[in-house]
């Protein structure tokens, strides 16, 4: 595990809060947002997502395994005035706790056991943004490992539980030097009546 926080600190060593953006689900259906509440950017590398979820005026936690990349957006969120904490850890199942999170958002990051302890995690009527990497991406960005690619119409699989709000995967159809491609993107929300 440790190898893993050396390569993200590594990757990140060079970058800046300042030029990250929240991903494009998120920022294109921001108006889904609840006007208050705690947000959780899950594996949020240098804050893209939860810079822009305080910003909408949530109060965020930022997780992930780089100490390097949340030193950088723990001082970033302190200069903007933004209301975001950080957490760093190996995210598992057990970092999760039932019911807290009026929003979560997962951007390039793909691990299926967690699934079921997001979707704990998420308040009744809570939202799930979700966008990463297919395994019908049309060039070589993102992972190369099969394992960290969703198969065809996976996030609706993974996150059956929830009512899908939106779901979006262009594949390889038709032009494929426009529009989005090589990640799916997925919002759900938690039923109201939870089954919990």
């Amino acid at each position: 595990m440790e190898s893993i926080a050396v390569k993200w600190d590594s990757a990140y060593a060079e970058s800046e809060p300042a030029n990250t953006q929240a991903c494009a689900v998120l920022a294109e259906n921001s108006y889904l947002l609840p006007s208050q509440g705690l947000a959780l950017d899950l594996a949020c590398g240098l804050g893209g997502n939860a810079c822009f979820l305080a910003a909408q005026g949530l109060v965020t936690e930022g997780w992930d395994c780089s100490g390097v990349a949340l030193a950088k957006l723990k001082q970033y969120a302190l200069s903007k005035k933004l209301n975001v904490s950080v957490r760093q850890c190996f995210i598992g199942a057990e970092c999760f706790v039932p019911s807290r999170f009026h929003v979560i958002v997962v951007s390039r990051f793909l691990d299926r056991t967690l699934c079921d302890a997001i979707i704990a995690s998420l308040v009744p009527g809570g939202l799930l943004f979700y966008q990463t990497f297919t395994r019908t991406k049309v060039n070589e960005k993102g992972p190369s490992n099969r394992d960290f690619l969703l198969e065809n119409t996976e996030l609706l699989k993974l996150f059956a539980p929830l009512d899908v709000l939106y779901y979006r995967d262009n594949q390889r159809i038709g032009d494929t030097s426009q529009g989005l491609r090589n990640e799916a993107q997925f919002i759900g929300r938690k039923q109201l009546k939870s089954l919990d």
